[in-house]
């Protein structure tokens, strides 16, 4: 019941407390006037069917009589039937225009609700024109008003929705929402509300929320799974995230023995088999109030997620917090002011580039109910203004929970969009404006180069240009599998590292490329530390035809140090090659020189003299033919060996 309704119904109370001092009605009728005062009582005492019923007798002893036509409509709202109470305002105002102004407000509000934006405009401007009495109602008015007008210009210029639905795979004949994806697209966890007892299915509160997972095979999802203990237990879980590769996931839970409140964000890891026993996450991210809808950056760094904690601006408001080196979650700070509002902001979804989230606002201008919103990352961190998604993707009704794919030309979410099948999910082709920046991946396996056995190992992804950390991950301790998150439009360093192994490095040139087709396959081979082995320095740079180092080295070049640092039995060869572009001679030295930039780098650093020797090889050990571009810039390279192992 809204807070007008409840208004209402206290003066209801009030009047009834008057009846038997025979204040007066608009009808003389005692018959009529025991009608809708025994309605008025069993609207109070929320027996809508039984109020409904008594203020269509008091109406049909006295067609005249107005309160039972408002108070009928007010029931009619609380029942969602929204036509009924559209008659009875409008029969109810029409015996006598100004004996209740606010209806024309509540009339035009359930026009609103029920998407007939130019009904709402007309009743809203009515009772502007007969109403004075309070600021606050009449500002709110002008608000809606305001609404009701970007309202009909967003029908006016709809965006492209073709809503399809999922299929039979992800979606039953119970209620599905909350859709979660993987970066490579491959796997789907939802929310599913199922009966506790299938042979009870029909009865009130026989139902939960469960986990359910499902895999893209053949371009299709297979059928949803339960996901069993320890996820699901036989209270509710629900609004789960994941990580970009699937091994994370935190969800929301409610009213359990370990819980800080009402609601509380749990996490949980997949170590290649199972997932682990959920694990509150304590303070300071869960507090004595609501903590839920979580999503995490592709980097896992930063998590997301609603809340109504002390210090919001009103209602639910987005939060995040940030994972500090040694595990530990920061104390969450608001979203700001460009995403929250004095009223609810929920379901927050931060895509894999890192810069995009959608939303769901209650405050921001609209078409009524939650809308979907887009907004930016800024340089500086804050968010950019937000967007409304624009119609049909948003109407009238509530709409959140929308998710985004890597590639960003996707989108997922729920709807009730056909009643008879209950909640469903849905997926559209996302509009261009509402697009971000697309990501792909970088999917593969780590393993002992000698032996073929599979490795946990680190793997960082590193900005080139700026040398930050972009993301860092474990592959699966049991497969060596690993996913990573490639935005478009930047260069990455690849560092893949494990104690008692030299280090892999690679590299992926994606600046001024928004376009990528096809995710990275690669599996990476690990060598034990051991003399005679060469590690390939791909993160390596020059200056064209020079052998000064561009700034992008630092980082391979600091990976370099830390090895040696944490090796000091280790003596190494620097090692430089060229393609065959060029003279003999110009190739050997330039491929020394370029050596010997490195050997110094790493002396400038720390590393003792005699631990370091450097060597131009030219043009003379190819690794591939020199009759490609391709095969010419793997031919220009540095490298390592050890010469030596204490």
């Amino acid at each position: 019941m809204n807070k007008f309704i409840l208004l209402f119904c206290l003066c209801l109370i009030s009047c009834l407390s008057l009846f038997s001092q025979e204040k007066q009605y608009t009808s003389k009728s005692k018959r009529a006037i025991n009608y809708y005062e025994q309605g008025a009582i069993a609207f109070e005492q929320y027996r809508h069917a039984d109020a409904i019923n008594l203020f269509y007798k008091a109406i049909d002893t006295d067609e005249e009589f107005i309160e039972p036509y408002l108070v009928l409509a007010e029931a009619a709202i609380e029942t969602n039937d929204f036509e009924r109470a559209v008659w009875a305002y409008e029969k109810g105002m029409q015996i006598d225009p100004l004996f209740f102004p606010i209806g024309y407000k509540n009339l035009a509000d359930v026009y609103h609700r029920m998407g007939d934006y130019q009904s709402a405009l007309k009743n809203y401007q009515t009772f502007l024109s007969i109403y004075s009495a309070n600021s606050k109602i009449i500002a709110s008015v002008k608000n809606r008003i305001e609404q009701t007008r970007f309202a009909l210009k967003q029908i006016n210029n709809p965006v492209s929705f073709i809503p399809q639905n999922a299929g039979s795979g992800l979606n039953s004949k119970y209620n599905e929402y909350w859709p979660t994806l993987s970066v490579d697209e491959k796997t789907m966890v939802i929310t599913r509300l199922i009966p506790i007892n299938e042979e009870k299915e029909a009865e009130r509160g026989n139902r939960h929320e469960d986990f359910f997972i499902s895999h893209l095979e053949d371009s299709a999802w297979t059928d949803a799974k339960n996901a069993g203990a320890p996820l699901n237990t036989f209270e509710n879980e629900g609004a789960q995230a994941i990580s970009a590769d699937g091994r994370i996931m935190v969800f929301t839970a409610c009213n359990r023995p370990d819980g800080e409140g009402n609601c509380d964000l749990y996490l949980s890891t997949f170590d290649g088999k199972k997932w682990s026993e959920p694990k509150n996450m304590g303070h300071p991210i869960n507090t004595s109030l609501k903590e839920t809808q979580p999503t995490l950056s592709p980097d896992g760094k930063t998590l997301y997620f609603a809340s109504n904690r002390l210090g919001s601006k009103g209602g639910l408001d987005i939060y995040k917090t940030t994972r500090t080196a040694a595990g530990n979650w920061t104390q969450p700070t608001s979203a700001g002011d460009s995403v929250n509002t004095v009223k609810n902001e929920q379901s927050p979804f931060i895509h894999p580039d890192n810069q995009t989230m959608y939303f769901a606002s209650e405050g921001w201008m609209g078409m009524g109910g939650f809308d979907l919103f887009i907004t930016r990352k800024k340089s500086d961190g804050t968010w950019q203004h937000p967007k409304n998604m624009g119609y049909p993707i948003n109407t009238q009704k509530d709409e959140f929970g929308l998710i985004v794919n890597a590639r960003g030309n996707r989108a997922y979410y729920s709807s009730d969009r056909v009643p008879e099948r209950g909640r469903d999910i849905y997926w559209f082709d996302l509009p261009e404006e509402a697009r971000p920046v697309m990501v792909s991946y970088v999917k593969g396996s780590v393993y002992d180069k000698k032996t073929k056995s599979k490795l946990a190992a680190t793997l960082e992804l590193i900005e080139l240009e700026s040398s930050e950390t972009y993301t860092i991950v474990q592959s699966d301790p049991a497969t060596g599998e690993f996913l990573l998150s490639l935005p478009s439009n930047n260069d990455y360093a690849l560092n893949v590292s494990r104690e008692n192994y030299l280090f892999y490095s690679d590299n992926f040139s994606l600046k001024g490329i928004n376009d990528i087709s096809d995710p990275f396959q690669m599996d990476v081979p690990l060598s034990p530390i051991k003399v005679g082995e060469i590690v390939v320095l791909r993160n390596i740079f020059y200056e064209t035809d020079s052998y000064a180092l561009k700034k992008e080295s630092r980082t391979e070049l600091q990976k370099l140090v830390h090895l040696l640092n944490n090796n000091p039995g280790l003596k190494i060869e620097i090692r430089g090659h060229t393609d065959n572009v060029g003279s003999e001679q110009y190739n050997l030295d330039l491929s020394k020189n370029r050596a010997g930039s490195v050997a110094r780098y790493l002396m400038e650093n720390g590393i003792e003299q005699d631990r370091i020797t450097y060597k131009g090889y030219g043009e003379a050990i190819p690794v591939q033919p020199n009759d490609t571009p391709e095969g010419r810039a793997q031919n220009r390279r540095t490298e390592f060996s050890i010469t030596e192992n204490k």
